[in-house]
């Protein structure tokens, strides 16, 4: 994870087209400035990002039953549950899946797992554009090497 940036995916594990689901890893760092307003003596993981970081796992698989040719952004997150806290240097399993699939949109189910001990879960009305314009398109294909996700899934024009 880099907190500064939001890139808070490792990498992918886990991709099934078929069954439209993703599992990803994500490592807490140790130590973070975030950490040091989050709680003086008692680090935990904000709960804003556990959501970010269930929605980009959403996003992740959106891109891939979209072969890449539209960018996904959070609209809405319909429900989320903390059930847990996240400490730093704990290894985050975070897994979505495809509940509805619209017209431009979608609804995912997402959960965060520390050590098969479930942390906190979300469902995310996930709308989606063509990318807005190249720069974050080669980002996004640099960033998806970066996480592992499968290369011949990346289209280009």
């Amino acid at each position: 994870m880099h907190l500064e940036y939001f890139i808070l995916i490792d990498r992918i594990t886990d991709l099934d087209i078929g069954a439209k689901t993703i599992a990803v890893e994500a490592q807490v760092p140790e130590k973070n400035t975030i950490f040091e307003g989050h709680f003086p003596g008692y680090p935990l993981m904000p709960g804003v990002l556990l959501i970010e970081a269930m929605a980009q796992t959403s996003g992740w698989l959106l891109i891939a039953l979209m072969k890449f040719e539209r960018m996904p952004f959070l609209g809405a997150v319909k429900e989320a549950k903390m059930r847990g806290f996240v400490t730093p240097g704990e290894l985050l399993k975070i897994d979505a899946s495809i509940v509805h699939e619209g017209s431009g949109f979608a609804i995912t189910s997402a959960k965060i797992s520390v050590g098969g001990e479930l942390k906190c879960n979300a469902t995310d009305h996930v709308p989606s554009r063509p990318f807005p314009n190249p720069d974050l398109r080669g980002y996004m294909d640099a960033m998806a090497k970066r996480i592992g996700f499968p290369q011949e899934l990346i289209a280009h024009d």
